[in-house]
């Protein structure tokens, strides 16, 4: 597990947020990540993980305490994620992430009283796994391209069409579900619903082995006919579209911690290898142009660190923070693929192993500019605001 490097040191000291990091390495400490590559192996998560993380109180950071979850707010859930995130195993980070920030606090924020005491209780201790489907084969950034439908009946509302790279929703208990619910521009119809692993009408397949991120399951959904009752429309009717965007600045901030604690545990673990591997009477260490590449990498964990803190402070007070958080964004996932391609390199040919911490971190890091929004699309939102 991680250790506190004299360079990595949180600018956050709160008292409250440095139980809560120490509690959640405790947590990581136990037993449970010595399975990491039995997870990798399978493609998935067991659901004791998540009740393991509900018995220590870490998958309610980001719901209240009416519904079982400790309101603690996106601080909390920044340092999760980074620390999660620092296991070197992206998949569980991605996974755990998907459950408490990207997917269930739809119903926690957007939920009647009755969908959430149903669901959230059960999303805050583990017992259901959540999952969230927006993303369609012609329809990713693109939300406007959007082509499943829900159509209300006086019994329910019938679903039809197909979702995919949907994380959780292979194995997991409850999928969010967006789908066009009139015919009118993306922001006037798209609704979301609370839908059942079991729903009948809704077929799930796997999709093909991902690059990276291999112990987080992902599905492609396919609706036909599908059924659901009345009170499964989560929020209001044709708003969804609204949802979708608030609940991504959350996602996007989180992402960004998931990052700089990816980069801070590819230098932790290049920097043991650099003080410990010899070479001509020296160690790699010993050579300067080593040690500069390292202290720059340094400076830009830090940099995107200390924007990411410093914005989810500003979010928990209620800030407009849309440009900061698509800085965060694009900022940290390429600051990730710029410092694990110089740790993996500095490791030389064990880099290239697989099964070594570098070399997960080698592939997890890849999806880091794609997925939550890309880069390029993270860019667009900074310049509309400029």
């Amino acid at each position: 597990m991680p250790t506190e490097t004299p360079w990595a040191v949180s600018s956050f000291e709160d008292p409250q947020i440095s139980a809560l990091r120490q509690e959640i390495r405790a947590c990581l400490a136990d037993e449970i990540m010595q399975h990491g590559d039995d997870w990798e192996a399978n493609g998935t998560i067991p659901h004791e993980v998540y009740r393991h993380f509900g018995k220590h109180g870490l998958l309610g950071l980001s719901h209240p305490t009416d519904v079982g979850g400790t309101a603690m707010g996106p601080v909390a859930a920044v340092v999760f994620a980074e620390e999660l995130a620092r296991t070197s195993y992206g998949g569980l980070s991605e996974a755990i992430g998907i459950h408490t920030d990207m997917s269930s606090t739809h119903i926690s924020r957007c939920g009647t009283d009755e969908q959430r005491q149903k669901f959230v209780p059960d999303f805050v201790v583990g017992k259901t796994i959540c999952a969230i489907a927006v993303t369609e084969p012609n329809a990713g950034s693109d939300v406007a391209a959007m082509t499943t439908t829900a159509r209300r009946t006086k019994d329910g509302w019938v679903l039809n069409g197909t979702k995919t790279y949907a994380t959780n929703a292979l194995h997991g208990d409850v999928i969010i579900v967006a789908a066009l619910t009139a015919d009118d521009r993306p922001s006037r119809s798209v609704s979301l619903f609370i839908v059942d692993r079991d729903t009948s009408g809704l077929s799930k397949l796997p999709m093909p082995r991902k690059h990276g991120m291999l112990s987080s399951d992902m599905a492609e959904l396919v609706f036909e006919d599908a059924i659901l009752p009345l009170d499964r429309l989560l929020g209001e009717e044709n708003r969804g579209f609204y949802a979708i965007m608030q609940n991504f600045q959350n996602e996007r901030l989180v992402l960004g911690a998931m990052s700089v604690g990816m980069a801070r545990e590819a230098m932790k673990v290049t920097l043991d290898h650099l003080k410990s591997r010899a070479i001509y009477g020296k160690t790699l260490w010993d050579l300067q142009a080593n040690r500069h590449r390292m202290a720059m990498n340094a400076a830009k964990v830090e940099a995107s660190a200390a924007l990411v803190y410093r914005t989810a402070e500003r979010h928990v007070r209620g800030e407009d923070c849309v440009r900061d958080i698509s800085m965060i964004k694009a900022l940290s996932g390429e600051m990730l693929q710029d410092v694990v391609r110089d740790c993996l390199q500095l490791h030389g040919g064990a880099g290239y192993l697989q099964n070594s911490a570098i070399e997960r971190l080698g592939r997890d890091s890849r999806v880091m500019t794609i997925g939550g929004g890309a880069t390029e699309v993270m860019l667009d939102e900074i310049a509309k605001r400029m």
